[in-house]
């Protein structure tokens, strides 16, 4: 079918078009384009019962509406909508009747509009989006139609949504052959002989192609599977993430009706116990990371160009691999992570039957969990990076006999959409217990306790603090827990079901599978970001161990307040205004990396460097709160005026044996670092002004070195930005970042400035904002001060070419302004 988006010039209202507000006089609309995030434009407030799940965002329910001009030749066509995503309920009319409704807001689904068009005029699609029941969602969601709506027109004879199929099924150096499945449907009463036409390209260039003839018979729906060999094809791979193109062209005689154009990564995919993950033949160890949906300071509006820096990024970060947590991903995302070699986890929910939110998905799961799991594997089939599938995340179903059950249904169901991809299930060890739980604790107190009195401790300490969920999923009470014959028991029959047996903090359970199932391979589906060095050590010496996805690699909207670092005596998840974020990604919510990103990098082995990080001289010995999910209050900045003369915490990230810290060119001193010492080697000195440089030594040899400067205290602005030219398509993006500096470049982020952003010309504000996770303000405001040195504008394009003009204005600076072209 022929898609085209149709995301310009639709009418906004909040609330519903019911009889009520009719007789009030209507509703009163504004003209926006897709996608759109309403839940990010809403004023929050510390009253919102959605509280900190969503970051204090309301919910509300909203109508879009939009003009569709219908011509006459489509009468002997079909038209379809297509909506990527609509949160939460959606429902659809055109021209005022209800043509569909959709219950899952993270789903792709389709509406055929043909029995209710009116062709030759001017016809009405509404769509009314529910997100009013609060709560639903455990993060930020967004509300509306926050992803692509797309057009779809079929001729007479046509390839319906989602109607090719590409396989690899042989994959070698000198020839690799491409299966393309292609269902072909005749809308007509008459007998027509069709030829369909497949082509492989890349920049223009055929690689390979066949044609095949049809007789399509009235009103038929026929699959027509054809073969290519390509000879010594270029693989797809992480590290070589090449793509071909796959065009599908339906002919009848010389009149094309359809064409259709799929991506193609040829790749082969293998896995077993004894090898683990091989893609093309090579052993690949995941380095992965759980992400949410949002896009930082634009909320949940899925636009192309956010998804791809976010995926980017990641992978500039380390990552070959993500999970997407806890939904499925969308199109959009997937596109990026063919185009940057990241391997996907998708994953289908986040209950089942039981509830986590009084209002979430488990009142629909068994009557949509069919539907919803064929609509992912639809969605992901032709997209190299998708290698597993998820049936879901911290199931309590997972521990109950009913629950095993599910998941084998859903396990087999997968495999006979796609039988060339994996499954899995993110299983968490202490809600699959269950009211076992008890037990387990009991056990573990009674036995720190004899331990505590043996050593002629009173034991109370260690049993009280049993008590918390944080030490019954960290350490030896951790692993502990992990590896009790009540937790085998309770995930057995559930892990047999899957492919790969998927464990939310379970590492102690990771060497422990191998003896229970030696066939079965096992993957950290979600870890402590902390905890990198340990696991990884786990990871590189189990070749059953697949790899582990820590959480989380980006910062998010929404489960605000976990990963924020309180002085003040408040503690994590008490549910505190004006918390808006996690705070717990290793790049933060614009796009920076934190410190812990780059000891992960270390880790993995990718980076030689050493890495400076300073705690926080302004904290340095005030108690803070503290989770399993947080690492280091730290920055890479040696600017801190004020405290001069004051202890400062100094971390050096190494592979190497040892390094070695200076400050203003005196050696504070060598230390050990590399894996035997976490990577890590810790000062503490005192802070002075100046240069603070740390260099490596690998069997006494230099292997390389950092440096952090203290900037002067005249701050200016700098600007950056990463789109200076966009395509005049209503959605392109520009980022433009300011950072506070001295006149040499030096970072200042301790300093801050509020900072006013103006945008004239072809394009609009998208959003505006900072990382803080305890902002106060609306992404929507024109002035916010900076964090941590940073603030950030995002640019979206208009549908005229021209000249976006930005201009940034802070007291005390020197105004800029930068231009971005639209072409």
């Amino acid at each position: 079918m022929l898609r085209t988006k149709i995301n310009d010039n639709w009418q906004l209202a909040k609330g519903g078009t019911s009889m009520m507000s009719a007789l009030q006089g209507g509703l009163e609309f504004e003209t926006i384009n897709l996608p759109h995030d309403a839940m990010v434009h809403e004023e929050r407030t510390p009253d919102t019962e959605n509280g900190t799940q969503t970051g204090y965002w309301p919910g509300g329910l909203y109508t879009y509406t939009k003009k569709l001009n219908v011509p006459e030749a489509w009468r002997d066509k079909t038209a379809i909508l297509e909506f990527e995503g609509v949160y939460m309920t959606a429902m659809v009319y055109v021209n005022g009747n209800l043509a569909a409704t959709n219950l899952h807001g993270y789903s792709n689904f389709y509406v055929v509009l043909d029995k209710y068009l009116e062709y030759g005029r001017e016809n009405e699609i509404k769509v009314v989006a529910d997100n009013a029941s609060e709560k639903n969602s455990r993060w930020y969601s967004g509300s509306g139609i926050y992803r692509n709506v797309n057009l779809l027109i079929g001729a007479r004879i046509h390839i319906p949504a989602d109607g090719v199929k590409i396989t690899t099924p042989s994959v070698a150096k000198d020839a690799s052959t491409v299966e393309v499945a292609t269902t072909v449907k005749n809308l007509t009463r008459a007998k027509e002989k069709i030829t369909v036409e497949v082509l492989i390209t890349h920049a223009g260039v055929v690689y390979g192609k066949d044609v095949v003839g049809v007789t399509m018979y009235k009103e038929a729906e026929e699959t027509v599977r054809q073969t290519i060999c390509i000879e010594k094809a270029r693989l797809w791979s992480p590290d070589d993430p090449f793509l071909y193109e796959c065009v599908v062209n339906v002919y009848a005689g010389k009149e094309k009706l359809d064409e259709v154009h799929e991506p193609l990564g040829i790749r082969k995919l293998e896995l077993d116990a004894q090898h683990g993950l091989r893609i093309n033949g090579e052993q690949v160890k995941l380095r992965g990371t759980c992400i949410h949906h949002d896009n930082g300071i634009i909320g949940a509006a899925t636009l192309e160009k956010a998804e791809e820096r976010r995926c980017r990024q990641m992978k500039e970060a380390g990552f070959n691999s993500i999970r997407s947590s806890h939904h499925p991903m969308s199109k959009a995302m997937l596109d990026a992570c063919d185009k940057y070699g990241v391997l996907v986890m998708d994953e289908l929910t986040d209950m089942w039957t039981n509830h986590k939110n009084a209002n979430d998905f488990a009142l629909h799961f068994l009557d949509c969990m069919d539907t919803e799991i064929k609509r992912m594997v639809a969605k992901d089939y032709n997209h190299p990076c998708v290698i597993l599938y998820s049936t879901g995340n911290e199931i309590p179903d997972m521990g109950t006999e009913r629950g095993a059950q599910l998941n084998r249904h859903m396990c087999n169901l997968i495999h006979e959409l796609d039988p060339n991809r994996f499954t899995t299930n993110a299983i968490n060890g202490l809600l699959a217990l269950g009211p076992k739980m008890g037990i387990v604790i009991r056990e573990l107190m009674e036995a720190q306790k004899k331990q505590a009195e043996a050593s002629g401790e009173s034991g109370e300490e260690g049993a009280n603090a049993l008590n918390g969920m944080m030490a019954l999923m960290t350490g030896e009470s951790g692993d502990a827990v992990a590896c009790h014959p009540l937790m085998t028991e309770s995930i057995a029959e559930s892990s047999e079901a899957m492919d790969i047996i998927g464990l939310n903090y379970l590492t102690g359970r990771h060497v422990l599978e191998k003896e229970l199932h030696p066939n079965k391979t096992v993957l950290g589906t979600e870890t402590f970001p902390a905890d990198i060095v340990r696991l990884w050590d786990i990871v590189k010496n189990n070749d059953h161990v697949l790899g582990d996805y820590t959480w989380t690699g980006y910062d998010y909207l929404g489960e605000a307040g976990c990963g924020v670092f309180y002085y003040d005596g408040t503690q994590n998840f008490a549910g505190v205004y004006p918390d808006r974020t996690a705070y717990i990604g290793d790049i933060n919510l614009i796009g920076y990396r934190r410190p812990i990103s780059y000891l992960r990098e270390i880790v993995f082995g990718l980076r030689k460097a050493p890495y400076i990080a300073v705690e926080r001289v302004d904290k340095y010995g005030m108690p803070h709160s503290l989770t399993a999910w947080m690492f280091k209050d730290n920055v890479a900045s040696w600017t801190w005026p004020g405290y001069e003369g004051k202890p400062a915490n100094v971390d050096v990230y190494s592979e190497a044996d040892e390094v070695e810290l200076f400050l203003n060119e005196k050696s504070l001193g060598r230390k050990p670092a590399g894996e035997a010492n976490g990577f890590t080697a810790t000062y503490e000195i005192t802070y002075e002004p100046g240069e603070l440089l740390a260099v490596s030594y690998r069997d006494g040899e230099e292997t390389g070195r950092d440096v952090l400067y203290t900037a002067k205290d005249e701050v200016q602005m700098q600007v950056d930005c990463e789109g200076e030219v966009l395509k005049a398509d209503g959605e392109d993006l520009a980022f433009v970042t300011v950072k506070l500096t001295d006149d040499k470049g030096v970072e200042n982020l301790f300093a801050q400035k509020e900072i006013t952003v103006t945008v004239e010309g072809t394009g609009t504000l998208q959003g505006f904002g900072n990382a803080d996770p305890r902002a106060i303000g609306s992404y929507d405001d024109t002035t916010w001060k900076t964090f941590d040195g940073y603030v950030m504008a995002v640019v979206r394009a208009g549908r005229e070419a021209g000249t976006i003009k930005v201009r940034f204005e802070a007291e005390g600076c020197e105004s800029r302004e930068i231009e971005i072209r639209v072409r």
